[in-house]
C-alpha cells in the first residue's frame, strides 16, 4: 500500500466521510483497476469486487451507474428494463465529466453529477466487499448493505 492519497482517493475518502461509517480508502502499488487486478492486491475473491460500469441512457443521455458484482457480466436489456429507457455506452469523456473520475477507479460515490444508480443483488451475499476510490489502484472496504444505502442505488439482478 502507498501512503499518501491521491487527489481523486481523497476526494471519495471526504466523500465517505460524510456518511459517518468510518469507510477507509486504502491505495495500493497494484493496480485495482480490474476486478481480478483489484482481488489480487487485496488478498479477497473476484466475487467481492462492486465494479463500477457508467453507462448514458440512450434517449434522455443522464448518466446510469451500475455497480455488479466482480463475477458478473451486466445484462443492459435488465438495467433498461429497469430504468425504463435503451441504454448506451459511455465514452472516456462522458465518464469523466459526469463522474469527475477516470475509467478504472469510478467510485460508487462522490460523482459530479449524480447518476441512476443500481446494485447487483448478488454482492448482497457478502459480508465485506470492495469498490474502487476514485483511481485505478485505490479502493475501499464496506458492507453490501452500506454500499446500497451511502449511494441509494436500488438493488436488483442485473446479471
Amino acid at each position: 500500500m502507498t501512503a499518501a492519497l491521491s487527489p481523486s482517493a481523497r476526494k471519495v475518502q471526504a466523500a465517505l466521510a460524510a456518511f459517518g461509517l468510518g469507510l477507509e480508502v486504502r491505495q495500493f502499488d497494484a493496480s485495482t483497476r480490474t476486478a481480478s487486478d483489484a482481488a489480487a492486491a487485496i488478498g479477497c475473491t473476484v466475487g467481492q469486487i462492486a465494479k463500477s460500469i457508467l453507462f448514458r441512457a440512450a434517449s434522455s443521455g443522464r448518466p446510469v451507474l451500475v455497480i455488479a458484482c466482480g463475477t458478473n457480466r451486466v445484462d443492459e436489456k435488465k438495467v433498461a428494463a429497469l430504468l425504463g429507457e435503451k441504454l448506451g455506452k459511455a465514452d472516456a469523456e462522458f465518464v469523466r465529466s459526469q463522474t469527475g473520475f477516470a475509467i478504472g477507479g469510478v467510485p460508487p460515490v462522490g460523482h459530479d453529477v449524480r447518476p441512476e444508480i443500481f446494485v447487483d443483488q448478488d454482492l448482497m451475499a457478502f459480508a465485506e466487499i470492495w469498490a474502487a476510490a476514485g483511481t485505478p489502484n485505490a479502493v475501499f472496504r464496506l458492507t453490501p448493505r452500506d454500499l446500497a444505502r451511502i449511494t441509494g442505488g436500488r438493488v436488483a439482478t442485473i446479471a
